[in-house]
């Protein structure tokens, strides 16, 4: 058969028409539903679903979807929907399809699945059947009552130190019939611990998700079917402090959390509905008739840790048939006023991770050091045998000193030191240094294994005193704990350094997921907004952040000033520099705020999650905080000048207040004009476009000296907020790099003096504006400042400060990891559109810069895998790139000309979903539908 006279393109053609025959040729998976796969007690009235698609031939798309969802998996699998049958829906949309069906009812548990037809008209088959269930839709569904110990006195802060023993809660029932199912919702106030039948339930910990408590609070639905059984049954629950019962530990000698907390005495709330086989309900809820005693946990709070006295347990006391005469009844909590409860939706805290310690040392008799080599956040766990009474000491840090002590000055919880003297604290009473302290009492029964309930901590060693004998290297492990988000990036290239830093970042990152995006996960624990501003974007090309950050971002919402003032932490802990929202007292509940930098998360935020996920919800729901803002922001500029802010926190050079704090408000009314846009709102749309007009002009009459480029003082700093935020002028911009390239290579000899935010916008505008060799270079320093110097002296994680400290700073702050970002951004060259929703326009252009001889970067996406994989051999650029059905690209190839390109070893003009746009600066840029395509192409030998 000759095959002479057929393109690529006719081949597709013919390839296509046979899958068209043979059916579809579109797959469906990966179903979720309010963007996480079957989840169990979600209370959204009208869920939103979504699917990815796969298929082998380019080009291909949706044209239009059917949802069938049923009570029942036997009805979904007969073809049938009796909730709901959506018909064949005209759309190539497959993320943020509401749910239209029939009302869904509390506990509802409901069986979907989907198909798709596609390019060529044919349908799918349908998708495997995924389910969601309803939990508890409205508060009268809750007939369970906060419940509390009975107590007579409110503590005095002079016994706030002594023991407070964390309580038990315990109640029995009797179910007479055979049990088809059951659900516990559940929730506890700090944090708490569920147990049915002397079971622990789940593998959350550190539940529920810290939020502002007067506002809302989490809970959780599981199911408990398996766990209970015809005859008697006992429910306990196990409450610690958390965040709603904070220690008076003076954060910096001078704010109190617990001030501007909404807090109270722990309590727990409970409802369990079990369904019998005969069609029978029954209800068990929290109410004056369970029973409360002290449980063994005699001390636990987030910064100092926790004492548990195993001599206390009380064995069986989560079991039916337990003495529990000497206990009390609970009482019903009345105050505080806590707002509504609302099912947890962003990812549980987990234990995620085991390591092993890779080195023991005694540096002084008796005082062990544990090294688990890497820098983390959560639990030692601790195995130990010996004499009941025996009291072993479990302190926590990031360094050693010199002489192979425990230093851990850089964890101490708000710099409580005792101003430099008496670091000692031997965990009795209000501390001189606010250590990391874990203690456990022993028993005295054979091997005894501890593990930490309410607390956790940010360490690479741990010091162990008290122990009877001599721990092995078997005696202590390290239990990483992270909120679950799910890895759905990678980036790998062929500098080393780079792969560590990248390393380093990730796992900075998830040593800070703890139901916020914390600064560190030791000293402070609080969601700044402002270090989110800054490495958000790494976040979410690294792990998937959807829920995460849309809780996080109705945290600000909820914390909003009643003027429309955004705090600086959420949920709001009395930190306010450079306070915008009206307060005069150092600390006041109602109005105390933050500066227009931290501020700006909120905005970022919802348009980030729009642009990455879909989530339009979330932007209408915030619509109208939002809008507070920025008319809060207009109403404090002078002359559309905003002299506010931090400025370029951790710079080196200078921290240029009104600059920095106009590009912000710029930033945030051309944030806000997006969003507009993209829900429809024209007129405000309009109205924040002309006011950005407005502050760029202004800007520049203020801050740019004409003809020359230089912005202010000509910092890195000054010219990397206009050149990223786009108010250079036109002819201004190229001037502008120069100065910014020139205060790079040559004042600074090839390193950055920006702090968070002039990093993240330098390394972006550097790369956007072609100088990507620029920002390679400051990546690739191993001296001072960079991530190289960290990697250098020994970091694992980031550091707060660029230099070294052993004493002040914490190593473990994820601000500066937005030079993860930057890999896959431009090194490994994948980035959304600036129009996408969901991902839905890509851009690919990777930067063969410096001594790179490939680079490897992949994006789960919302609709599916994205890969940039680039190799340069001699003067042969080959790029393998795939793009997902639902999305485009636009894919910007090295090249010295059109005629210098292939695809698949064959003709760029024959290759079947490539369009050839123009060349641009040595550059070819290609439309590319969805599919996978290798491209190869000669480009110019490097100068010199």
């Amino acid at each position: 058969m000759r095959m002479q006279g057929f393109g690529a393109f006719q081949w597709v053609v013919i390839l296509f028409s046979v899958c068209a025959c043979q059916g579809a040729s579109l797959t469906i998976n990966n179903l979720k539903c309010e963007y996480d796969p079957n989840p169990l007690g979600i209370d959204t009235p009208q869920p939103r679903l979504s699917w990815m698609m796969e298929s082998k031939i380019r080009g291909q798309r949706q044209t239009a979807f059917q949802i069938l969802a049923a009570t029942s998996p036997d009805i979904l699998a007969d073809g049938r929907g009796d909730c709901w049958d959506s018909g064949k829906v005209q759309s190539d949309e497959s993320i943020d399809i509401v749910y239209a069906g029939k009302p869904l009812s509390t506990g509802q548990q409901v069986w979907w699945r989907a198909r798709v037809w596609d390019a060529t008209g044919h349908p799918s088959n349908f998708s495997e059947p995924a389910w969601f269930e309803m939990g508890l839709l409205s508060t009268n569904d809750w007939q369970g009552r906060w419940i509390e110990r009975n107590s007579t006195q409110p503590i005095l802060p002079t016994q706030a130190f002594a023991d407070h023993p964390a309580p038990l809660f315990r109640k029995e029932f009797t179910l007479a019939k055979k049990i088809a199912r059951a659900r516990a919702y559940v929730s506890g106030l700090g944090y708490y611990e569920l147990h049915v039948n002397g079971h622990r339930i789940g593998d959350h910990v550190l539940d529920p998700g810290w939020t502002t408590y007067s506002k809302r609070v989490f809970y959780a639905t599981y199911d408990v079917t398996d766990e209970l059984r015809r005859g008697g049954n006992a429910v306990g629950i196990m409450v610690g402090n958390g965040w709603f019962n904070p220690l008076p530990l003076a954060m910096w000698g001078r704010i109190l959390p617990g001030e501007a907390l909404i807090t109270g005495q722990p309590r727990a709330i409970f409802q369990l509905a079990v369904t019998f086989t005969d069609g029978t309900t029954e209800t068990v809820e929290t109410d004056e008739t369970w029973r409360a005693a002290d449980g063994p946990v005699v001390r636990n709070s987030v910064y100092l840790g926790e004492v548990y006295d195993a001599r206390l347990e009380q064995p069986g006391w989560d079991k039916p048939g337990f003495d529990d005469s000497a206990w009390e009844n609970a009482v019903v909590a009345t105050t505080p006023n806590l707002g509504p409860l609302e099912a947890q939706k962003e990812p549980p805290i987990r234990i995620t991770r085991a390591l092993k310690p890779i080195k023991l040392t005694e540096p002084k008799p008796g005082v062990y050091i544990f090294d688990f080599g890497q820098n983390f956040a959560g639990w030692a766990r601790l195995r130990v045998k010996g004499s009941r009474g025996t009291r072993v000491r479990l302190r926590s840090g990031e360094l050693l000193y010199p002489d192979g002590a425990l230093n851990g000055m850089t964890s101490v919880a708000g710099q409580i030191k005792n101003g430099g003297k008496g670091y000692r604290y031997d965990g009795v009473g209000k501390p001189k240094t606010a250590f990391q302290i874990d203690e456990y009492v022993l028993k005295g029964e054979g091997e005894e294994v501890f593990t930490p309930h309410f607390t956790f901590h940010g360490f690479r060693y741990v010091e162990v005193t008290g122990f009877p004998g001599k721990p092995s290297l078997a005696s202590l492990e390290g239990l990483r704990l992270n909120a679950d988000v799910q890895p759905v990036g990678s980036f790998e290239c062929s500098n080393e350094l780079l792969n560590r830093i990248q390393k380093m970042v990730r796992w900075t990152e998830l040593a800070n997921l703890f139901s916020v995006q914390s600064d560190c996960p030791h000293r402070e624990k609080f969601g700044y907004g402002g270090d989110l501003v800054a490495s958000s974007e790494m976040a979410m090309f690294n792990f998937d952040m959807e829920r995460f950050y849309a809780k996080v971002a109705q945290d600000f919402a909820d914390a909003a000033r009643t003027n429309g003032a955004f705090t600086e932490t959420a949920p709001f802990v009395g930190i306010s520099d450079q306070d915008l929202g009206g307060g005069h007292s150092a600390i006041n509940l109602g109005e105390n705020a933050g500066p227009v930098d931290f501020g700006t998360v909120e905005p970022l935020l919802l348009w980030q999650l729009y642009q990455y996920y879909g989530d339009r919800r979330l932007m209408e729901k915030q619509y109208e905080a939002t809008k507070r803002w920025i008319a809060l922001l207009r109403a404090k500029a002078v002359d559309n000048l905003f002299d506010n802010g931090i400025s370029d926190h951790e710079s080196l050079a200078g921290k240029p207040r009104a600059l920095t704090g106009t590009a912000f408000y710029y930033y945030n009314v051309e944030l806000f004009g997006r969003i507009a846009a993209a829900l429809g709102k024209n007129s405000d749309a309009s109205d924040a476009k002309e006011l950005a007009g407005k502050i760029k002009a202004a800007f520049n009459r203020r801050f740019l000296r004409p003809g020359t480029g230089r912005y202010e003082d000509a910092t890195q700093a000054c010219e990397a907020f206009p050149l990223y935020m786009g108010l250079a002028p036109a002819e201004e911009e190229g001037r502008a790099l120069e100065v910014l390239v020139q205060n790079i290579m040559g004042t600074n000899d090839g390193h950055l003096t920006t702090g968070i935010f002039g990093t993240k916008y330098m390394l972006n505008a550097l790369s956007d504006l072609g100088r990507g060799d620029v920002a390679y270079r400051i990546v690739s320093e191993r001296s001072y400042p960079g991530w190289g110097y960290m990697l250098e002296n020994g970091a694992t994680t980031l550091w707060e400060h660029w230099a070294f400290s052993d004493d002040t700073y914490s190593h473990d702050h994820p601000m500066f990891g937005s030079v993860s970002e930057w890999f896959y951004k431009a090194l490994g060259g994948i980035k959304a559109a600036p129009d996408a929703v969901g991902f839905d326009k890509i851009i690919i252009a990777p930067e063969p810069v410096g001594d790179l001889k490939w680079a490897k970067a992949s994006y789960n996406s919302v609709r599916g895998r994205i890969i940039s994989d680039w190799t340069l051999e001699a003067n042969r650029f080959n790029l393998h790139v795939c793009i997902p059905v639902g999305a485009s690209a636009t894919v910007f190839l090295p090249t010295r000309s059109e005629e210098q390109m292939k695809e698949s070893g064959g003709e760029i003009g024959n290759a079947h979903g490539v369009h050839f746009l123009r060349m641009e600066k040595g550059k070819a840029v290609l439309a590319v539908s969805s599919g996978e395509y290798r491209f190869s192409s000669l480009i110019p030998p490097p100068p010199g």
